[in-house]
């Protein structure tokens, strides 16, 4: 279930990829023909207005036997339909995390963006930077570094509107398209987030591992492509990530 907050919900953008990809077997895509809207049973009844009992016993097993190949037809192409779905979700999904690859969420920045302009919204794109991974998985190994990360997908796609986008960017960095929120709307969120993140640690074999990030926020511009606002929040983010290092030394 998610979390509401209170920016404003968007009419038209969705998040990517929020739910596992589910396989399809051959067995699923074999359902009975009545999902189609109609049944073997029905077209056996009357074929182009002739009943059973009109029909010669040559005709009658003809079009019994054409009959017999279009339901096979359709619970194939049901399965081609299924897995092309499958397909089109792993394209868009994220290797390890149920969320949006690079790919895909720089897809629908590009198509918010272009909403935007067309009806003068804001909107509005955060990139987060997760801190202490090297030292998560040189003290408790890569599979503990795994599962901070999915820990941290599952607390973005948990604490987002339906409307908002969650991706990952590569490595430890994340992204979030805000939909219909403006610079200072995107702040409150974005420290909402991380307060979220250092106030719920990982919990690993026992072991309590702490979480923090960096991020940095982008209200994106009419006319403005999803490289270019993606950059600048990126920008920021590392401007949030020297200043948190600087304070890291000082306190050594």
């Amino acid at each position: 279930m998610r979390i509401r907050d209170n920016l404003p919900l968007g009419s038209t953008a969705r998040v990517v990829a929020a739910k596992p990809v589910t396989h399809v077997s051959n067995a699923e895509a074999a359902a009975p023909a009545a999902a189609t809207g109609t049944s073997p049973q029905a077209d056996r009844a009357t074929f182009l207005g002739l009943n059973e009992t009109e029909l010669s016993p040559n005709v009658r097993a003809a079009l019994m036997a054409l009959l017999d190949e279009v339901s096979r037809l359709r619970q194939e192409l049901d399965l081609t339909r299924r897995r092309i779905s499958h397909l089109e979700r792993m394209a868009d999904e994220d290797s390890m995390l149920p969320i949006a690859n690079r790919r895909a969420f720089v897809r629908e920045l590009t198509r918010l963006i272009s909403y935007s302009e067309r009806y003068g919204t804001a909107g509005s794109v955060l990139y987060f930077d997760l801190n202490g991974m090297k030292e998560i998985n040189d003290r408790y190994g890569h599979p503990a570094g795994d599962e901070a990360l999915r820990h941290f997908a599952r607390l973005l796609i948990g604490n987002v509107r339906d409307s908002d986008v969650v991706g990952r960017l590569g490595g430890d960095e994340f992204g979030v398209i805000l939909a219909q929120a403006d610079e200072t709307q995107a702040r409150d969120k974005a420290a909402s987030l991380v307060a979220l993140v250092e106030n719920q640690p990982v919990m690993w074999q026992g072991d309590v591992l702490p979480l923090s990030c960096a991020v940095g926020i982008h209200q994106f511009s009419p006319r403005q492509n999803a490289d270019d606002a993606l950059s600048k929040a990126d920008a920021d983010m590392y401007d949030e990530k020297r200043r948190y290092y600087a304070e890291l030394n000082k306190q050594r």
